[in-house]
């Protein structure tokens, strides 16, 4: 017998079966992920949480409206705390978040965690970021307070200190401590702020 009279045809169907099987081992060119959000230096940084010293990006606050102040818990401005978290809740949804950065510099902080924590959440109820206490004055400020110094070549004067800083992460005003989150002219910067798209 010869070699090709061995030889059998191959079944159609199984050759069907097989390309069918084979077919999605060839896949299309997937498209690439989309590229993270770019962060501002300014928010390039990362900061321990007031609650449990679990560290936190800044950067996860990129686009948005940010009001950072240096808080305090024996001070005569401490009650801020009950404007800073009522703007926080009424525009939050905007786009605007605050960052308390409780500090010791101006000898009116707790120099506990957890104490501090508990004052803003009993007391105020408090539900906008925190960070643990830092310096916010030279010459030793924080990451964050350094670059808001160098930007504005103003340091906080006193407790509830504030900085405003745009969607493009550059800061477009500081507010003294007397100037309290309900001043008409304060809200009216930051809801101009928010209607600018990042």
């Amino acid at each position: 017998m010869s070699l090709f009279a061995s030889f059998r045809p191959f079944p159609a169907a199984l050759f069907a079966a097989v390309s069918f099987t084979l077919a999605p081992a060839v896949k299309a060119a997937e498209p690439a992920p989309a590229a993270p959000a770019t962060c501002p230096s300014l928010l390039n940084k990362t900061f321990p949480r007031l609650q449990d010293d679990k560290p936190e990006s800044l950067c996860q606050y990129a686009g948005k409206v940010i009001l950072v102040v240096n808080t305090a818990s024996y001070c005569g401005f401490t009650p801020q705390y009950k404007g800073l978290e009522a703007l926080y809740r009424e525009y939050g949804k905007q786009g605007l978040v605050v960052l308390g950065f409780p500090s010791n510099d101006f000898h009116q902080e707790m120099d506990n965690n957890a104490k501090i924590a508990a004052f803003c959440k009993d007391t105020y109820n408090v539900q906008f970021p925190m960070f643990a206490p830092s310096h916010v004055t030279e010459p030793k400020p924080n990451a964050l307070y350094e670059k808001l110094i160098l930007a504005t070549g103003d340091q906080p004067k006193w407790n509830f200190y504030k900085y405003l800083i745009g969607r493009d992460g550059k800061v477009v005003g500081v507010y003294p401590s007397l100037v309290t989150p309900d001043n008409k002219d304060f809200v009216a910067k930051i809801k101009t702020l928010l209607a600018q798209k990042p």
